[in-house]
């Protein structure tokens, strides 16, 4: 049954700094600290709140579970003047793959494009940080990560490919930027986990129970399977993320990836970023406007009907940045309790609301 919870409006600033204060009272060092808790709160502004503060507790769980390294600095080598590999060694993967995007930034700006491959990362949240990372550099950008099985291959009703989203972005000049982040699913598994925490059903079409049916019932569908977008299209999308995320990388791969509640060992999550200069074929300017005008045309489209708006890939997340910016992030009580309790385990100041 479909419960309703009142909603509170956190500020964003104010929510970044008691994440902060967890995760620093769990051991991470203040600037690790600092990146984990921007790039959570940047999920949570651009509406992506699956993937931003509540995944704290599960965070942290896996750090006391002794699976996730809260300690751990990710290692860099040079492999090629255009190719770098960053060793995670377990650390959170926001931070290593930070570190990873800055390097690939680094090497495009000195040879046109840049190239990092992770391993034995984790969980990084929301592609999209990423791909802005390096649109706030000037550059394109592929973002690939891969996850822990959640999703059957076409044909098959097993878990084996992870929902591992596919990002890739571009910066404009008056326009918004592009920014694509897109699971290969139906829907992102992470969905499902806020529908079961807020007494929510899901769609009939997002997930498969334990026996295979289609079930509006987040906890049954956690028991299952989530579905591919397209059918093998989705399914084909996730496989790449594997070959390129895992197999290249020397991490987990072919359901390997230890899933978030699996305390048994750590996640070892593959990741593979490119970072690319605009202005390699023609000058900055035309490149930008290039861009301004391929908004124009996407957005003044001739409109189906019953469409009011057409929308460039990731504009309604920034415009959600917007408007969360000015009016807060929205929670359920039940939320800000799960949150807090962290607060209580690690004797920092609570979460506050009205």
């Amino acid at each position: 049954m479909t419960t309703t919870q009142q909603i509170h409006h956190i500020p964003h600033l104010e929510l970044q700094a008691f994440v902060h204060r967890i995760l620093v009272g769990n051991g991470v060092s203040e600037d690790d600290a600092t990146i984990v808790a921007r790039c959570l709160i940047q999920a949570d502004l651009r509406g992506v709140d699956t993937h931003g503060a509540n995944r704290i507790p599960s965070y942290m769980k896996r750090i006391r579970q002794k699976v996730l390294d809260p300690r751990a600095t990710p290692t860099l080598q040079q492999i090629t003047p255009v190719v770098a590999g960053v060793d995670a060694h377990n650390a959170f993967g926001f931070v290593a793959a930070h570190r990873g995007m800055q390097r690939a930034i680094e090497m495009a700006r000195d040879f046109g494009i840049g190239m990092v491959s992770v391993k034995h990362s984790n969980h990084f949240g929301m592609s999209a940080w990423l791909v802005q990372q390096a649109i706030d550099a000037g550059m394109m950008s592929l973002v690939f990560t891969n996850s822990s099985p959640a999703l059957p291959v076409w044909g098959g009703r097993s878990q084996l490919m992870g929902v591992s989203p596919i990002a890739c972005g571009a910066p404009a000049g008056a326009q918004r930027p592009f920014i694509l982040d897109m699971a290969p699913s139906v829907a992102a598994r992470g969905k499902i986990y806020r529908a079961l925490r807020r007494g929510e059903k899901i769609p009939a079409d997002w997930a498969l129970d334990g026996e295979g049916n289609p079930t509006d019932d987040p906890a049954r569908a956690l028991e299952g399977v989530m579905l591919p977008m397209g059918g093998p299209k989705g399914s084909a999308l996730a496989v790449m993320m594997d070959v390129f995320s895992g197999v290249l990388s020397g991490s987990a791969f072919a359901g390997h990836v230890t899933g978030p509640y699996d305390p048994s060992k750590p996640a070892d999550v593959g990741h593979f970023l490119v970072a690319i200069k605009p202005d390699l074929f023609m000058g900055l300017d035309e490149f930008k406007s290039r861009m301004d005008y391929l908004y124009q045309r996407v957005v003044g489209s001739d409109k189906m009907g019953g469409v009011d708006r057409i929308y460039y890939p990731g504009e309604i997340e920034q415009i959600t940045q917007e408007e969360r910016m000015a009016g807060g992030i929205p929670f359920t009580e039940a939320e800000i309790e799960g949150l807090n309790q962290e607060a209580e385990l690690v004797g920092v100041e609570k979460l506050r609301y009205h």
